[in-house]
């Protein structure tokens, strides 16, 4: 089983937070579960401990970029609590925003907030007070919950959480599909993916730069994160740019049968 590991920085609450999840034998075995109905039963790509890292990371650092240029968290602003704690809200929602894939993957995310309370409680026990831990669970949930394609996340937590999700889309994540012969519009766009960064940006607050081998990447980025990101409430703080390195384009399939 993977690690899982995020950079904690000076942040203690989230360190012991990222160690009990490394002892947790519940969610570890959901991820397991995910893996097993995503890979096993459907041929699609990683939703477990492998995803779930990525998203986790990627989320953290959108996280402190903005905090960095002044975006002010939800919880931080609606509860009086602090960024560090917003920092929990990303993480856990990360971990735990596609176990729901463990019954199925049909509406996985209600799935998802149906799994994660006592997860949830156990993780932060003793950390938080019972008032403390109650507010940190709804916001959790709530960003897990907002992952879904139709649905408008209400804090800047889970949209950030929105956003990493779909930011997961190097080529990597495609080759399981790709490699079990599911050659289409998906694997192929998701294979042209080379490389994923963020940063800071200089018009917007957050810059997404994709770097694709391919121009079929194209697909990724207009139809699937540009759909994330519009549906983000966090649209205005984000600039996209997406580009085709090297002279030539490279070749990812030779032909399709059907």
């Amino acid at each position: 089983m993977v690690e899982f590991t995020v950079p904690v920085e000076k942040n203690e609450k989230l360190k012991k937070v990222v160690e009990r999840i490394n002892q947790d034998v519940e969610l570890k075995t959901l991820w397991k579960a995910s893996n097993i109905i995503a890979i096993d039963r459907m041929g699609l790509n990683d939703h477990g401990p492998v995803h779930v890292k990525i998203v986790a990371n990627l989320a953290l650092k959108i996280l402190r970029i903005l905090v960095s240029r002044g975006v002010i968290p939800g919880i931080v602003k609606n509860y009086n609590m602090k960024v560090e704690d917003a920092e929990i809200v990303v993480v856990l929602a990360a971990a735990l925003h596609d176990i729901g894939h463990a019954i199925h993957r049909v509406e996985h995310e209600n799935s998802s907030v149906v799994l994660a309370p006592p997860v949830i409680e156990r993780l932060l026990e003793g950390i938080y007070s019972e008032e403390e831990r109650t507010i940190m669970k709804a916001e959790i949930l709530h960003a897990i919950f907002s992952h879904r394609a139709t649905i408008m996340p209400l804090t800047l937590e889970a949209g950030i959480i929105k956003i990493a999700d779909a930011l997961d889309m190097e080529e990597g994540r495609a080759r399981i599909p790709f490699e079990i012969g599911k050659v289409n519009i998906h694997s192929v766009s998701a294979m042209a993916i080379k490389e994923v960064s963020i940063e800071e940006g200089e018009k917007k607050p957050l810059k997404i730069e994709i770097k694709m081998r391919n121009s079929a990447g194209i697909f990724q980025v207009d139809e699937l994160l540009k759909n994330k990101i519009e549906t983000s409430g966090i649209a205005d703080l984000i600039e996209v740019e997406a580009k085709v390195i090297g002279e030539d384009e490279e070749k990812i399939v030779d032909v399709v049968r059907f």
